[in-house]
């Protein structure tokens, strides 16, 4: 076995790990997928052997990869423009997948995700290493560039934040009507009825598929998103979008957009669409009757 192909085969060891950090840095299988491959170039390109702690070197460059990526989605943002959607981590149904396995196992939740959207990308950073991985804020401080007592401070800010926010509903039924009436609204084109079925906060996010085809990467605010669904979505279908009440675009019976909503409080949070062909392949649709 030649070097390269040992250090292949400890950096596979930490492949899992080092995919779930960025997964919850990114929201993304996708992006967290771009995280890995680029610690993978920059160990490739440096003298391992003088690595002391390979696992914590790589978790330390996947967490700088993915705070370089949240800081330039924020600057998008100020165009204004958005980032791609959070994708569930949900993954390949044929169980043979063990990244896949771990980050279902751990309970990552687009609910989380919506929350730590919410924060700057030190805080994320922060709270996201600390607080779900045991890094030490020794080892967070150098990479936002603070102090050990300032990155405990954004870990404390983002914690509040993710504590503070309202849970998600778990009431099958009620999410479902909530949907429901919301797809009904959009048909009807009833503006005020839209309104008062969304969170003042209310987001909706389009992957890259679903931006090719004439969406908006992102849509903040309530009369914002009600304008956008306002006499729209008639041909989608109430549905089950990997267990959750949502709709499907499916002409044909074919799947072309699958439509996802987080409901918290009886007000729809947030709206995904999701047109990706090889990520609707893995999700679990199911059509409801209306």
């Amino acid at each position: 076995m030649d070097d390269r192909d040992w250090l292949a085969r400890r950096f596979e060891d930490h492949r899992g790990h080092l995919r779930a950090v960025a997964y919850r840095m990114l929201g993304s299988t996708s992006e967290a997928d771009d995280a890995v491959q680029e610690a993978w170039l920059r160990l490739s390109r440096s003298d391992a052997g003088a690595v002391d702690n390979l696992g914590g070197w790589l978790t330390t460059v996947v967490a700088r990869v993915c705070l370089n990526m949240l800081q330039a989605r924020s600057a998008r943002r100020e165009d204004p423009v958005g980032e791609d959607l959070p994708e569930p981590a949900a993954g390949r149904r044929d169980g043979d997948d063990p990244e896949q396995q771990a980050l279902q196992a751990e309970g990552v939740g687009l609910a989380l995700l919506v929350v730590l959207d919410t924060l700057t990308p030190a805080e994320r950073l922060a709270f996201v290493l600390h607080d779900l991985f045991a890094v030490p804020f020794e080892e967070i401080a150098p990479i936002v560039e603070r102090s050990p007592a300032a990155a405990r401070q954004l870990a404390s800010r983002a914690r509040r934040r993710v504590q503070g926010a309202p849970p998600p509903d778990t009431d099958l039924a009620r999410q479902r009507a909530v949907v429901d009436a919301f797809l009904a609204a959009s048909r009807d084109g009833d503006f005020d009825a839209l309104v008062a079925l969304l969170d003042p906060e209310v987001v909706l996010r389009a992957d890259r598929a679903a931006v090719r085809a004439g969406a908006s990467e992102e849509v903040r605010g309530v009369a914002a998103v009600a304008g956008t669904f306002s006499g729209r979505a008639r041909a989608a279908r109430p549905a089950l979008v990997d267990g959750a009440p949502g709709a499907v675009w499916a002409p044909g019976g074919r799947p072309r957009v699958a439509f996802g909503f987080t409901v918290t409080s009886g007000r729809i949070v947030r709206v995904d669409l999701l047109a990706d062909p090889e990520r609707l392949a893995r999700l679990q649709l199911a059509e409801l009757g209306d």
